[in-house]
């Protein structure tokens, strides 16, 4: 019966949350139509225009009328571009192209949205990203698709960065659908109340959906009532809203319990947020826009002791006591549905069941006030006072979350001096100063850097001084003198211009960041939008009409109960208390295992361990026993020795073991051991552990995996076995238990269970002890393991062709990874991973240069450690990345740790796809080719289509990296073929001659420019390394690392709408010069390896078992070792190890099969490089913590005796250990 209800739970959830879909929706279905086209002109507008021909009415897509887009009078970040779209629509995607036949276009911009034309919303890509990539030539046409759409009226598009050798030019499209929605508003005194019939009610589900949008930061959104207090509430608290349930049986009020969850922040921002509510049994599941709470009850909800109403916007019922004080919601709700039914839509129709309480009506005001953001510390807002004045009044409201900034520098007539208002440690001072005095402070508020709304009153008059903080009269000063105090001078908010200007602002504290609105000087609000046209005051980088804060402690990103707080551009995180440390405290303070321990020097003691490392466990203490072998102990509370007695069948006895650790600590523990096992001593007289009769056990334990096991020593679970009768030599030969005998005299079975899946053992169960004079006791010792698989993996690269690959490495919120290396090699890639677009690599770039480089979505980054000394002395180095939403860090050996800080606005989200490598080589046969395909369709290519580009098609690359190494005796042959949707190319070939050419044409208009290389024959069946780099105008190749040139090209300085990359022989007619025609006709016998296009890397894309969709396979391509020459149709490939999510049970000390010797000087080959990489699955462990998930570990089964090969690699890793005993050896 229970199983059914679950799946009726489930059932009723899953109903729930797709009506849920299609309410938040709307008409998302085939929304596409174009939006703009049918609009009149006079639904374009914008900050200015550079003629009348280059109006906003002329910002059609694809139309050339007037002068062919949309140009401001000045190109700089204040201009805008609007559409209205006549009433609020559903905007799925948006459309840019430059301006018509000319070198206007914007390359990048933000998208605005609001539902009034004013107070204005910034749209974000996954919550982070700030602009949108926009065009690279005047009439190619970019899409978005919008994910999730926006629901407004009026959208602007801001430009950030245009076409340098031109100017600003936009012509716009956006797609979507109509959007019909029902809206209430409440005026902060009304509200909504719901009666519904009894029999309508549910037992087991409440689903409640709804928007709201307010300024006010306070107001109970619903609230349903019951009896004994019993309530669930909906509750706008400071910006944030809480779920407040309070269910029980109502017989038992001492079982009620009380459920707060917490979700979003500053959505007191006047635009609409959406809440979903699912109480359906004992789930509770609460979403605020993007953001879900999860929560499993302990008890069911009580849904028939609440009462048959629901109150929206306030608890309006008369006679209710309400245990905390609340105040009534202001602002508007839309689509708000009470288990599928329209509630605003009876309170329209004036239905029954709706009583409407106070003021309501059916249509959203709108707020008229003017935000706007100071972005950096170089902003200002400088605007005039009232001259004459005996009075200096100012007032405004602002919030932040910087402790410091200027707020305020007013001039004063007549006197010299000013009046300084600022924040100081989330305190407000004001101070006023004058030459020969002494200046005059106040002190007011507390903490008012916490992102809320505060309002700041200032007085000055004669020789009075007073500061309102909120409604709190701060203090007050009344001896300032007999001058008495003159408006009229400049009033600065928020910083102040550069010297320059001749200003006589003071800023002692730097500029203010965030918000302000409501500004008022001399009692008169003072007009933004004059402000924003120019025509009042003067100001530099503001965005007026909006208010960009944000909260970047939503979600928190501090790991492991980490303290999240913030500034205007960053977050920080407290790690103290924690057990953990860095950016995010992410790094565990602990060691895995006893075993690293041991490796650190220490002697027997108790520890911490944290077996997971940066996964969410926390560390636990333990003893470690340092004998020859380092074991860990881990106790329980059972250790005596129990005797048990009068037990049957029926009444059992049941003896449950808890041990220092959690069961998921315990597994992570044991998972990571080699060995672990248990001692379990059971005496007994006349006491068996099997019925004879009927084969059934009569006493058993119980495993990790909550199991009745019933073999009690060895290593391997088999049934109803002892020890001795494993060894042969119990005391009666016809039973496999000394206990079984039944003999009337004490006698014991005693063993190690040592099948690590099955411990550590939980519970014992004892049934015959029942019969006269039988009795029986037993005693468990602790848990005891040792060894750390993570800590003597090894793999060798013998070849330049070796690779290992692993499942995709999953980092996208927090990850590191960590080896040891030693070569002789001066470069080469340790492991690579790849993306759509993202990518991570870790290299050794030179000698004594180790490279981390990586993408996350806003263009490559990467940070180098150099080392006085070279790394491939043949020694043993380890290397530790991490890359999390803070920062990005490299260190190698005990070298100062290199960072690169996270973008304050960027892509968040580290997204890869493809399996990750430590290199790979290919044999092509005759005329096979390899086609990667950066865009499919250049010139209706949209953003959202599902190809896997690395480039967008209509891009312009200024710059690129080559790398790649060959082995053929084919000439002419073609090496590599980057062609573009605009007849210009690069080859790399070599000719008939044998010498090896590097072809440019990056003007489809001259010839292309030849980089000759000819000093030696290149097809001579030796393996060779290329690299190419180019920035703009200048090529740098280096061939086989002791040919360099550099030289200029003429052909022109960017490769236009890059469209494919070839390897093989050239299948389609090409626009090509002859020579690279020609060897474009003969393709590629041989062997390519390593094949790199900036971060694109198509042969290891080619090799996947399943091509992914940028790539076609033609001919004969295979895995190959280019030790051999080309020719050998590739038999004498390496092995390839493939560690898949279920590896198998191969030992891992078993090398590399098949490895072949050879003089190469690439990492991953020619040197018996032993490359540890700390793997949880086999030979390589990647710790990896996202969003508090674990990844579950794979095992591999080891041998229990240790190979000739991994002594050696022990006893070299520990000399150098006693060189350097703080160096850790093993991977988190």
């Amino acid at each position: 019966m229970g199983s059914i209800t679950g799946a009726v739970l489930k059932t009723l959830l899953l109903l729930s949350t797709q009506n849920w879909k299609r309410v938040r929706a709307g008409n998302s279905y085939d929304c596409d139509e174009p939006l703009g086209s049918a609009l009149p002109q006079a639904s374009f507008s914008s900050s200015s225009e550079l003629s009348s021909s280059h109006g906003a009415r002329f910002a059609r897509l694809n139309r050339r009328d007037g002068a062919g887009g949309w140009s401001p009078l000045v190109s700089n970040k204040y201009q805008w571009l609007q559409i209205d779209l006549g009433e609020r629509m559903e905007t799925t995607a948006v459309a840019t192209q430059g301006g018509y036949g000319s070198s206007n276009w914007v390359t990048s911009y933000l998208l605005m949205f609001s539902d009034s034309g004013r107070n204005w919303k910034q749209y974000r890509q996954e919550d982070s990203i700030w602009g949108f990539s926009g065009n690279a030539n005047a009439d190619s046409v970019v899409y978005y698709r919008l994910q999730p759409s926006i629901k407004a009226r009026f959208l602007r598009f801001i430009p950030l960065e245009w076409n340098p050798r031109g100017r600003i030019g936009m012509r716009i499209e956006v797609f979507g659908c109509a959007y019909r929605s029902e809206v209430v508003d409440l005026d902060g005194k009304s509200s909504l109340l719901y009666r519904f019939d009894q029999n309508f009610l549910s037992p087991v589900k409440d689903i409640i959906s709804l928007k709201f949008k307010t300024m006010q930061s306070d107001g109970i959104l619903l609230h349903r009532e019951g009896q004994n207090g019993d309530h669930i509430t909906l509750e706008l608290r400071r910006g944030r809203l809480f779920l407040l349930i309070n269910s029980g049986e109502a017989k038992l009020p001492s079982t009620h319990t009380l459920i707060n969850l917490t979700l979003g922040s500053l959505l007191d921002d006047q635009h609409w947020h959406s809440v979903l509510i699912q109480l359906v049994g004992k789930q509770v599941n609460f979403t605020v826009d993007e953001h879900r709470h999860c929560f499993h009850a302990h008890g069911e909800f009580s849904y028939r002791d609440l009462d048959h109403e629901i109150s929206f916007g306030g608890i309006p019922a008369p006679g209710k006591s309400v245990s905390f004080p609340h105040k009534n919601f202001h602002g508007c709700l839309e689509n708000l549905y009470y288990n599928g039914v329209d509630v605003i839509d009876l309170a329209k129709r004036q239905k029954p069941e709706i009583i409407t309480m106070g003021n309501v009506s059916f249509s959203c005001s709108q707020s008229q006030s003017v935000p706007v953001t100071f972005l950096s510390p170089r902003s200002y807002l400088a605007l005039p006072g009232f001259s004459g004045e005996d009075e200096l009044l100012t007032a405004f409201q602002f919030r932040t979350w910087n402790k410091a900034g200027l707020l305020l520098f007013s001039e004063l007539q007549l006197v010299s001096g000013g009046l300084l208002l600022f924040l100081n440690d989330g305190k407000l001072k004001l101070n006023l100063f004058q030459p020969g005095k002494l200046p005059s402070d106040i002190t007011a508020g507390v903490g008012l850097n916490d992102g809320q709304w505060h309002s700041i009153s200032l007085s000055a008059k004669r020789n009075h001084l007073s500061l309102v903080v909120d409604g709190q009269v701060a203090s007050a000063a009344s001896s300032l003198g007999p001058e008495q105090i003159y408006s009229g001078g400049t009033c600065y908010f928020g910083g102040c211009p550069n010297n320059s200007f001749g200003s006589k602002c003071k800023n002692p504290l730097g500029g203010f960041q965030g918000c302000m609105r409501l500004i008022s000087i001399s009692n008169k609000v003072v007009d933004l939008i004059s402000v924003q046209q120019g025509s009042l005051g003067n100001f530099s980088d503001l965005q007026i009409d909006s208010c960009g804060i944000t909260d970047r402690c939503l979600p928190n990103y501090c790991e492991h109960g980490g303290e999240c707080s913030q500034s205007w551009s960053t977050f920080h995180c407290n790690c103290a208390n924690t057990g953990y440390t860095g950016a995010t405290c992410h790094n565990s303070i602990y060691e895995p295992s006893c075993e690293s321990y041991k490796h650190r020097g220490n002697t027997s003691g108790f520890y911490y361990i944290d077996s997971d490392g940066s996964g969410p466990l926390e560390p636990f203490l333990l003893y470690c026993n340092m004998t020859e072998t380092a074991w860990t102990v881990i106790r329980h509370n059972g250790s005596d020795l129990t005797r048990v007695r009068n037990t049957n069948p029926e009444n059992p006895y049941a003896g449950v073991f808890e041990y220092v650790a959690s069961m998921e600590q315990l597994q992570a523990t044991i998972n990571l051991a080699e060995h672990c096992e248990q001692e379990l001593t059971y005496y007994c007289k006349k006491s068996r552990l099997v019925n004879k009769q009927d084969g059934s056990p009569l006493s058993w334990w119980v495993g990790r995996t909550n199991e009745t096991q019933t073999y009690w020593g060895g290593s391997l679970p088999d049934p109803q076995k002892c020890t001795c009768g494993l060894e042969g030599n119990c005391i009666d030969s016809q039973y496999y238990c000394n206990c079984d005998a039944d003999r009337n005299e004490w006698t014991n079975d005693t063993g190690f269970l040592s099948y690590k899946e099955h411990l550590p053992v939980r519970k014992i169960v004892v049934t015959d002890t029942g019969r006269p004079h039988s009795e029986a006791a037993y005693k468990l010792g602790p848990l005891l393991c040792r060894g750390d698989r993570s800590f003597w993996n090894s793999a060798s690269f013998n070849t330049e062709a070796s690779y290992l690959h692993f499942p995709t490495f999953h980092g996208e919120l927090s990850a590191d990874v960590s080896f040891f290396f030693k070569t002789t090699a001066s470069s080469g890639v340790f492991l690579e991973n790849l993306g759509i677009t993202d990518f991570i690599r870790i290299e050794l770039r030179s000698p004594a240069v180790v490279t981390f480089s990586f993408d996350v979505g806003n263009g490559p980054f990467e940070i180098s450690v150099q080392s006085p000394t070279h790394f491939n002395d043949n020694q043993w180095h380890h290397v530790r990345v991490e890359r999390n939403m803070k920062e990005a860090s490299l260190q190698v050996d005990q070298l100062l740790p290199k960072t690169q800080p996270a973008p304050a606005d960027g892509h968040i989200l580290l997204q890869l796809n493809s399996q990750l490598f430590v290199e790979i080589s290919a044999y092509f046969g005759s005329g096979s080719s390899v086609i990667y395909n950066f865009q499919e369709n250049y010139s209706l290519s949209k953003n959202s289509s599902s190809h896997a580009a690395s480039f967008h098609g209509d891009m312009k690359l200024s710059r690129e990296m080559i790398k790649f190494s060959f082995r053929t005796t084919q000439a002419p042959s073609l090496l590599l073929y980057v062609s573009s949707f605009y007849k210009e190319y690069l080859s790399v070939i070599i000719a008939k001659n044998g010498s090896l050419q590097i072809r440019y044409k990056l003007n489809r208009y001259q010839e292309p420019d030849v980089v000759n290389f000819d000093f030696k024959n290149m097809a001579d069946g030796q393996l060779h390394h290329v690299e190419i780099n180019r920035e703009e105008g200048v090529v740098f190749v280096e061939i086989d690392e002791n040919a360099k040139r550099q030289v200029h090209l003429s052909s022109g300085t960017e490769f236009s709408a890059v469209r494919s990359l070839v390897l093989g022989r050239i299948l389609e007619h090409s626009d090509t010069d002859q020579e690279t025609a020609l060897a474009g006709a003969q393709g590629f016998l041989g062997c390519l390896s390593a094949v790199q296009l900036s971060h694109v890397a198509p042969l290891k894309a080619a090799l996947q078992p399943s091509h992914p969709a940028p790539i076609t396979v033609s001919g004969h391509v295979t895995e190959s070792s280019c030790v051999a020459q080309g020719g050998t149709d590739a038999t004498s490939r390496e092995r390839t190890h493939s560690f898949a999510d279920h590896s198998g049970t191969r030992d891992d000390r078993e090398p590399l099969a098949n490895a072949i010797r050879s003089d190469s000087a690439v990492i991953g080959g020619l040197i018996a490089a032993v490359v540890f990489i700390l793997l949880c699955i086999t030979a390589i462990a990647v710790r990896i913590y996202q969003q508090k998930r674990l990844y579950k570990r794979n095992e591999a089964k080891r041998s229990e005796n240790v190979d000739g090969a991994e002594a050696v690699l022990k006893s070299e890793l520990n000399i150098q250990s006693a060189v350097n005993e703080n160096q850790k050896e093993y991977f988190f």
